[in-house]
């Protein structure tokens, strides 16, 4: 995140020389007191005798809150309130009041104003907290907007969402390549939104009116790929009661999208090329060859050019599926785009839960931007969905995030490199519980959550591999 936008979300922290109060107040000697309590603490205190020179303040500055009093010559606190509330909507205005008229001062926060506070003060720390939730009201709601705006400023994509230099790159080229016909072949981690370039590629494109059709090339087994992808004939092989179309019949004039594209066996392989090269299928089980119209896009976690390599994938499909190469960056390597991804959950959640969150507490946004994500935007995504579930209060906070999250220094150390200044047992806890976290998320996206087959190949028994996931708090889900 720039330094600017730094700025525009961290200001209102005590710790920030910005962070601003105005207090009003006709008794010298309260507002002396007050300006004292509120300096001591990081504030820039305004002082104001009365609402015109408040208003004269207000006209150069914008405070993070207001303390107003309530009886006051002239126009009074209760007569300004208004003003504030319409003027200033975004400024947390807390009453001061004496004793005898806390019903007024109730009335007040039901008009418009964040919290009150009676005279004479009882207790110095009750101003103080009174205060600072005051301001980091102010600061959510600046980060609120803030974000908001992230995402009506072309940095949502259709679904994806970000403003960094390399999800622009990733923007820019799919708005380049939409309009042609060319294959495209998605590169880039699981969990990194692969799909959605393929589907902001398609709707993007003179195919957007047509079908767009998925499929997940690790999932079938190679007979059920066949079928799926070329469709067969009555009779074909056991269970096959009637003619079926292909995702590529179906497709036709429109878009396929081929994810793991890495996992199709070599007779698939075969098989493929030919509908990238001669524009016809074959059913199974057909003779005669049916010509389709499909623009093919693929996409891959794994390095195929390795695979060239090895043999285990063909030269010739692949320099006919990388065409155009998009590749997509791990969320990790682009953290300032962090913010404005979880907020576009909070949103998501908010109306599916039916939940009326506002946004994130400072340190849940610093913990999130701490941390590698190596399930990247799916991870980010279920996190959140998990904060808006248990959330209680206007934001999520600390508390909502799961365990590693919430731990500063594994959230500090997540690529494990720097737990020298930690004692052994101490740091030995938090490697093996990032090591393990870490491989949990990576076997978990790697067999798209698939639990039997990712204790497979972590060489563990299933019901101890989940025990470990609940540990880690990793959504098992439905058996699988």
């Amino acid at each position: 995140m720039s330094d600017g936008q730094d700025r525009a979300m961290d200001s209102g922290s005590p710790d920030q020389p910005d962070a601003t109060l105005l207090v009003v107040d006709d008794d010298p000697g309260m507002l002396r007191a007050v300006k004292t309590i509120l300096s001591r603490q990081g504030y820039r205190v305004l002082a104001a005798n009365g609402v015109p020179q408040a208003q004269d303040f207000l006209k150069d500055t914008t405070p993070q809150a207001v303390l107003l009093d309530i009886q006051m010559p002239g126009m009074s606190g209760l007569d300004f309130l208004p003003i504030l509330v319409q003027e200033y909507e975004d400024i947390p205005v807390v009453m001061m009041t004496a004793y005898a008229t806390v019903e007024t001062a109730v009335k007040a926060v039901k008009e418009g104003a964040y919290d009150f506070l009676t005279k004479p003060f009882e207790n110095i720390d009750q101003v103080v907290n009174v205060v600072r939730k005051a301001v980091q009201h102010k600061e959510l709601l600046d980060r609120t907007r803030f974000l908001e705006n992230a995402l009506d400023n072309r940095e949502r994509y259709e679904d994806l969402v970000g403003s960094s230099a390399k999800m622009k790159e990733v923007f820019d080229l799919v708005e380049s390549v939409s309009y042609s016909t060319a294959t495209v072949l998605i590169q880039g981690e699981s969990g990194t939104g692969k799909e959605l370039v393929a589907r902001a590629t398609h709707y993007r494109s003179p195919r957007k009116d047509q079908a767009f059709m998925a499929v997940n090339c690790s999932a079938l087994t190679e007979t059920l790929l066949e079928s799926e992808l070329f469709g067969h004939v009555k009779g074909a092989f056991t269970g096959a009661s009637t003619d079926k179309k292909g995702l590529f019949e179906a497709a036709s004039g429109g878009t396929i999208f081929l994810d793991e594209i890495g996992e199709i066996p070599p007779s698939m392989q075969v098989k493929l090329l030919r509908v990238l090269q001669e524009g016809e299928v074959k059913r199974v089980g057909d003779t005669a060859n049916r010509n389709v119209d499909v623009r093919t896009i693929a996409a891959t976690n794994k390095d195929l050019q390795a695979m060239m390599k090895a043999g285990t994938f063909r030269e010739d499909l692949f320099y006919r599926l990388n065409v155009i190469t998009i590749g997509l960056p791990p969320l990790r390597e682009r953290v300032d785009d962090v913010p404005a991804l979880a907020y576009h959950f909070l949103q998501r959640y908010n109306q599916k839960l039916g939940k009326t969150l506002t946004g994130f507490a400072t340190d849940v946004i610093q913990q999130l931007q701490n941390y590698r994500w190596p399930g990247n935007v799916r991870e980010l995504e279920n996190v959140v969905e998990r904060a808006v579930v248990l959330a209680r209060g206007e934001a999520v906070q600390l508390r909502d995030l799961p365990p590693h999250l919430r731990d500063d220094t594994f959230a500090k150390n997540s690529d494990m490199d720097d737990f020298g200044n930690l004692p052994f047992n101490a740091a030995k806890k938090l490697a093996v519980q990032a090591f393990e976290h870490r491989y949990l998320t990576r076997v978990m996206a790697r067999t798209e959550g698939n639990i039997s087959l990712a204790s497979r190949e972590a060489g563990l028994d299933r019901s101890n591999f989940r025990r470990i996931l609940k540990k880690h708090d990793i959504d098992v889900g439905a058996d699988s």
